[in-house]
């Protein structure tokens, strides 16, 4: 009777386990959210597939104040939520684990003092309920609003006079002009060979495919760095893949990291849209090609 009260005990963890794994990020928050009755805004970007990254603002006389900067992204198998408050706790970061989702997605922290719980409720298209507790009695509420695109001239959200839509759309940026990248760390490889040949053809191979990957706008910056204790060697910064994976087999292509010579670590990085947008002035400035 233990065994198979033991057996039931698994099969719900990892029923559990298994519905956290599956659950989705809540993409019904993109975009900007006002305030019932007040003049305070969410907004929230996706920037792939496990994240979105949003903030807090409010507007006066036309200026934007930000009042905190917002994520919620998969960590493993679990999507977690975190809020920095500026002036607050050093500028640090708050994290809340998600809890329960369907409509409403709740998240909890019960070792922070307040709020220890904050619920987002999707009502329909243009609204959302959002919740912040100590899981008790002390609480707030409000209904927010979904904010639709206006006329460029006319939208409130735009406080930048030098903003060009059709730029940023063309380079992929979001509100704050970034977009999502992958950053590669590359390092010494595990094959310690000292066959000459091997080695001049993997790293002659190593920079056609960085000529080919810079033609295709998959690569955007690539550089040698200099001598250090970690047996790092280089950096390359990936652009336009979707997920780790693709970035993963795009590394395949490079001869030298195929042959082992080279090895790497991979990041999601979060940079300028504008960042590709130097590649056509080294055309004119490299006077030799490697």
């Amino acid at each position: 009777m233990k065994t198979m009260k033991h057996i039931l005990t698994l099969l719900i963890f990892f029923a559990v386990e298994s519905t956290f794994a599956q659950s989705s990020i809540p993409d019904f928050l993109i975009g900007t959210w006002k305030m019932e009755n007040k003049e305070v805004y969410e907004h929230w970007d996706k920037l792939h597939e496990n994240t979105l990254k949003g903030f807090s603002y409010n507007l006066k006389d036309g200026q934007m104040f930000i009042s905190e900067y917002l994520e919620i992204r998969r960590d493993t198998n679990k999507i977690i939520y975190s809020a920095t408050v500026l002036k607050q706790n050093s500028g640090k970061a708050v994290y809340f684990t998600l809890t329960k989702q369907d409509s409403i997605y709740t998240f909890e922290n019960p070792n922070h003092d307040f709020p220890k719980k904050i619920v987002y409720q999707k009502l329909n298209d243009k609204e959302i309920y959002v919740q912040v507790s100590d899981g008790k009695q002390k609480n707030f509420a409000y209904k927010m609003l979904k904010q639709y695109q206006k006329e460029e001239k006319n939208d409130s959200t735009i406080v930048n006079p030098n903003y060009d839509k059709a730029l940023a759309e063309k380079l992929g940026g979001d509100d704050y002009g970034m977009k999502s990248y992958f950053l590669v760390i590359l390092k010494t490889g595990t094959n310690a060979t000292t066959n000459k040949e091997l080695i001049s053809k993997s790293f002659r191979g190593h920079l056609d495919n960085i000529n080919r990957l810079v033609e295709e706008g998959k690569l955007i910056v690539a550089g040698p760095l200099g001598e250090n204790e970690n047996n790092y060697r280089g950096i390359f910064i990936l652009n336009n893949l979707k997920t780790i994976e693709e970035a993963k087999d795009l590394l395949q292509t490079d001869l030298a990291v195929k042959n082992g010579l080279l090895d790497y670590e991979i990041y999601n990085w979060y940079g300028s849209a504008a960042l590709p947008e130097y590649i056509p002035f080294s055309e004119k400035i490299t006077k030799i090609k490697p």
